[in-house]
């Protein structure tokens, strides 16, 4: 089993491969291909009439495609993803695996903005010819927008305070840089550093639209699903778990389950085992493992 270190250590790399690999010649696709972990232990199952699709926003994952036979790399959000299945026609698909996390690489290289260790440029986009960056939203949100970016991707309880505040400091001068958008934090919330991973979450998942391409996902990778294939999803925080949760059991996201005329569940997807969370092992070798869960479902029509 082959581990990518460099770009970003793949989490529950065995158990999320051991539940979605059910035909070794099948068409599978790695919806975030990242630094290619996850997609090299899905290669290494496959046989000769195997495939696998890998899928990447990023233009600097490329450089980590494996040369193989079996594999095609797809520059392209996931949310895109009926439209390449058909270009590459692609009718459906026996599995399809997403992880959610963002790789150690955005938040170790210090140039995108998405860790608040380093003084760089808050910009927080995955896909670089995206428009809006997090500089567009800190300066250019209303308060009461900053306050709901806050409130609901960051559950900050003082949203409004620091909503405020930002609108406050933009005024007297730009905020372009993550130090000076921690002095401000600070200033208003006080020096609690558990409090800064939340607010940059909350920017860089506007900045990315997350919540609503996920939600795009989740329906398209259903739809090119076989019947019998099977979806694995790895989500690392609360308001992303709830939108699988609900979809993997309801086949919608408020989470009610809607029955047809006999009282039969429409839900598509049924679980497959349990939920599955890091072993203590995996966490001591990547802490940023530690707040992964993995879902996995199959497609039952």
């Amino acid at each position: 089993m082959q581990v990518e270190n460099t770009y970003h250590i793949p989490v529950l790399l065995k158990e999320s491969v051991d539940g979605l690999v059910t035909n070794p010649n099948g068409i599978y696709l790695d919806l975030t291909f990242g630094g290619g972990g996850h997609s090299r232990e899905i290669l290494s199952r496959l046989e000769e009439d195997g495939r696998l699709f890998g899928l990447d926003q990023d233009i600097e994952t490329l450089k980590n495609a494996p040369e193989d036979p079996k594999f095609t790399y797809i520059l392209s959000n996931f949310r895109y993803l009926k439209n390449f299945m058909r270009y590459h026609e692609v009718e459906e698909v026996d599995g399809v695996l997403a992880d959610l996390g963002v790789s150690s690489h955005h938040f170790d290289e210090a140039k995108r903005g998405f860790s608040f260790r380093f003084n760089e440029k808050l910009d927080m986009r995955m896909n670089q010819s995206a428009s809006l960056s997090a500089i567009e939203v800190l300066n250019a949100y209303s308060e009461e927008a900053l306050a709901d970016v806050f409130y609901y991707y960051g559950e900050i309880k003082q949203a409004r305070k620091l909503a405020k505040r930002i609108v406050e400091e933009r005024k007297k001068q730009e905020i372009t840089n993550t130090f000076q958008l921690v002095e401000i934090i600070e200033s208003c919330l006080g020096k609690d550093k558990k409090q800064l991973a939340p607010i940059f979450q909350a920017l860089r998942i506007e900045v990315n639209q997350e919540m609503e391409v996920l939600k795009g996902m989740l329906k398209s990778a259903e739809q090119v699903l076989k019947k019998g294939g099977r979806l694995a999803v790895i989500t690392y925080h609360s308001l992303e778990d709830r939108l699988v949760k609900n979809f993997f059991k309801t086949g919608n996201f408020t989470g009610e389950n809607e029955q047809d005329f006999f009282g039969n569940s429409k839900a598509p997807l049924k679980a497959v085992g349990k939920m599955i969370v890091p072993s203590a092992k995996e966490i001591e070798i990547n802490p940023r493992s530690r707040s992964a869960k993995l879902r996995i479902v199959t497609k039952l029509w």
